[in-house]
């Protein structure tokens, strides 16, 4: 299960930004999680919930924003709607898809406190 790596990585992004910044503790993190990222979304809040306590996330309330896929078509020259890798061109039929969105994975922001 990746998500805990994941997880792992988002702590300690978010405690080198505390040192930076001054903050101590994060009310709400948003993370962008685009649904060709291959992240199980439950699997990941569930381990940023499991690595929290006792640090800066503690009770932190975590959101979810989930762009939509889209890949381009070399076929139809075209791009197109894309929900999941291995999927067929919708208007071609065609399997060289080629994914330029919904790949994302990152911290858009959070909400923090300073005391």
């Amino acid at each position: 299960m990746h998500e805990v790596s994941l997880a792992g990585s988002i702590l300690k992004l978010v405690e080198g930004a505390a040192m930076r910044e001054g903050f101590v503790r994060v009310r709400e993190l948003r993370l962008e999680v685009g649904k060709l990222a291959q992240v199980e979304l439950h699997a990941l809040r569930f381990a940023l919930e499991a690595i929290a306590a006792g640090t800066l996330l503690e009770g932190a309330i975590v959101v979810f924003d989930m762009p939509e896929g889209a890949a381009w078509c070399p076929h139809c020259c075209a791009t197109v709607a894309y929900s999941e890798r291995g999927q067929p061109c919708p208007t071609c039929g065609g399997y060289d898809l080629k994914p330029t969105a919904g790949m994302e994975f990152r911290v858009k922001d959070m909400l923090v406190a300073d005391n």
